[in-house]
């Protein structure tokens, strides 16, 4: 179902001066969840009553969601006892007790579920001449994104999973891009470091999240060093990687001129915030992270990973 925009909301964003970039990650509105819950109902359809002795298919799915948050969570039942598992999912999503921390982990896995499971159903009904919608996973996860730009919540669906959002630009053209990079499967390592520090950011695990930025930016240059045939220490660091890259033309001649400036923002930018803060000891007294500073830092580490991948591909396809 498409998205309207009504005269309720052109009102509200032209009072708050047109500015949907400035997010908050407290809260969740009462109006969001019941609109993540259409578009489950959209793209997953509720619990059916089984006929003829077989279970509905999307039975089977909001058991396994259902059964896998409250196993994680440590609880018997999301909801109420004698509510099937989507109502129980329904209930736990618009109980304003819930901490956000776990309405966002129900919503990653649903909108998992409906990106990489609801796919295989569609191809089933495809080749029954039954496909009505083979758009259907895009346009949920298109609308749940969307959702969230629209009530100025700081979250975004990318790739799997739900990451924090300082800026919508960044966002769009940084992150995003570092994601698809990483995701073939020459990077495979480099993704997975680099999808856990958005969700230790996610979780305000500051540290953490700096920690596995830079084994991600280590990794990519790692990974590019073996798959080029350089050689490097199997334990070197960000700053002996960062001397291989550039010692082996990774950057293109053209722009040898601004070498030493690349150098400077790669060898004092990403190493030096971690070694300073998470790599090292905190000695006696306990050393926080900021989070402007672990932002900064995620946002550095995504810049560097498409420079260095996008120079990387360039360099293989032989047009550098």
């Amino acid at each position: 179902m498409g998205i309207y925009n009504l005269y309720s909301k052109r009102k509200n964003l032209a009072e708050r001066g047109n500015q949907p970039d400035v997010y908050q990650y407290t809260d969740l509105p009462v109006e969001f969840r019941r609109q993540v819950i259409h578009i489950w109902i959209s793209a997953i359809g509720p619990y059916c009553e089984p006929r003829f002795g077989s279970v509905p298919l999307v039975n089977h799915l909001w058991d396994t969601i259902h059964n896998s948050i409250a196993r994680e969570l440590g609880r018997f039942y999301l909801g109420g006892e004698l509510q099937n598992p989507f109502e129980q999912c329904k209930s736990f999503l618009l109980d304003k007790d819930t901490p956000i921390e776990h309405l966002l982990d129900l919503i990653e896995l649903t909108f998992n579920k409906i990106e990489k499971v609801i796919p295989q159903i569609l191809q089933h009904y495809e080749y029954q001449g039954q496909l009505n919608n083979p758009q259907l996973a895009e346009d949920a996860i298109g609308e749940l994104n969307h959702r969230f730009r629209e009530h100025a919540i700081g979250y975004q669906y990318t790739n799997g999973q739900i990451i924090r959002v300082d800026s919508g630009f960044i966002h769009a053209e940084v992150v995003v891009p570092a994601l698809s990079l990483l995701s073939s499967q020459d990077f495979k390592g480099a993704e997975q470091e680099f999808r856990s520090a958005h969700e230790h950011y996610r979780r305000e695990e500051y540290k953490e999240a700096i920690v596995d930025a830079l084994k991600a930016f280590e990794s990519a240059m790692k990974t590019i060093c073996e798959e080029c045939g350089w050689y490097c220490d199997k334990g070197a660091g960000a700053k002996e990687l960062i001397n291989v890259v550039l010692k082996n033309g990774l950057v293109p001649q053209y722009l040898q001129p601004h070498l030493s400036g690349l150098r400077s923002v790669l060898e004092t930018g990403v190493p030096t915030v971690r070694n300073k803060t998470s790599g090292h000891g905190q000695g006696s007294q306990p050393t926080s992270v900021p989070e402007y500073l672990a932002a900064y830092v995620l946002h550095l580490t995504a810049s560097n990973i498409v420079l260095l991948i996008e120079a990387y591909k360039a360099k293989q396809s032989g047009s550098t």
